[in-house]
């Protein structure tokens, strides 16, 4: 059997009730999201398990949601003693993935990443910066159409090069339409713009990240236990030093997911355990490689697969 890799999802994943039964079955599981409630002295539990959907999906909401969820539900499958080599999380599921590594602790991550999403809200004006995702181009020919649209004074860039034809551009509105246009020009077979509050992993976001650099001063960043694969460099990091350094960077820097999933297979990971809600993950690893094998856990009766899956390969 090859190598393990637990990886966590980001914002877009968080539904309604997610984490519900296993928080009423398990009260372990239900502990991880009291903490969160008081760590952030607001009930962020009531929201996850009763909604509404349009509040939860707030970005403020969202990232402390996905990583309370992604927490209880990994700490309910950490019971199989399935152990990962190496840990990943698409944007703000890197910081679930930190958490997973022991370089964060659960409050902390929580805290951080409510300020980061307050801090992304408020970098650029509502309605001023958008993001759009293009089908079916080359990230060489997408990069130069949005270094020529920032050359002509409209900033926008590559921010999630999620899978194989599948890359999110993130920008000023104007920035993002023309670059919308201009790709189909150049050959994408599909632009669609996102809704999002705001031009995430965009130059536009290093507002946030010189306020985030506090937050990040304030809370204890240690050393991570299992190898943790950046989402700026798609390679392996474990020095808190350096975890801080690339947290920042990720801001408004794009998400190199695919180079990551790459590196995870590269690094001899044949097995991929997506943990928290949907399976958003397992469908782009699936895209960059289809020989790799994928589970996603997001609670008891898909946990109970996975381990009886994995556990009989073992004996």
């Amino acid at each position: 059997m090859g190598k393990i890799a637990f990886i966590f999802p980001g914002q877009g994943s968080q539904t309604v009730g997610m984490g519900l039964t296993l928080a009423e079955t398990d009260s372990k599981v239900k502990s991880y999201f009291s903490k969160a409630d008081e760590k952030l002295n607001y009930p962020l539990s009531k929201l996850i398990f009763e909604g509404p959907q349009e509040e939860l999906t707030l970005t403020t909401n969202a990232q402390p949601a996905l990583l309370t969820t992604s927490i209880a539900v990994l700490e309910f499958f950490k019971q199989s003693g399935i152990q990962p080599d190496y840990v990943a999380g698409h944007s703000l599921g890197e910081y679930t993935a930190l958490v997973a590594s022991g370089a964060i602790s659960f409050e902390d991550g929580v805290y951080a990443v409510r300020k980061r999403g307050e801090y992304m809200e408020e970098a650029v004006p509502n309605g001023e910066g958008t993001m759009a995702a293009v089908l079916g181009l080359d990230r060489d020919i997408l990069r130069a159409v949005t270094d020529e649209v920032t050359n002509e004074g409209n900033s926008v860039q590559l921010a999630n090069l999620n899978c194989p034809g599948q890359i999110v551009i993130s920008g000023t509105r104007k920035g993002v339409e023309i670059a919308s246009a201009k790709a189909k020009e150049a050959g994408a077979k599909r632009v669609m713009p996102l809704v999002v509050s705001g031009p995430f992993h965009s130059e536009l976001m290093k507002p946030a990240a010189e306020n985030f650099k506090g937050i990040l001063d304030e809370i204890e960043v240690k050393n991570a236990q299992i190898p943790v694969i950046a989402n700026v460099t798609a390679d392996e990091i474990t020095l808190a030093e350096n975890i801080k350094e690339k947290l920042i960077e990720q801001l408004y820097s794009p998400v190199l997911w695919e180079d990551s999933v790459q590196k995870m297979i590269d690094l001899g990971v044949d097995t991929f355990i997506e943990i928290g809600p949907g399976k958003v993950l397992s469908g782009l690893v699936k895209k960059i490689n289809k020989n790799v094998r994928i589970f996603a856990v997001s609670d008891q009766e898909t946990s109970t697969a996975v381990i009886e899956s994995l556990k009989e390969e073992v004996q």
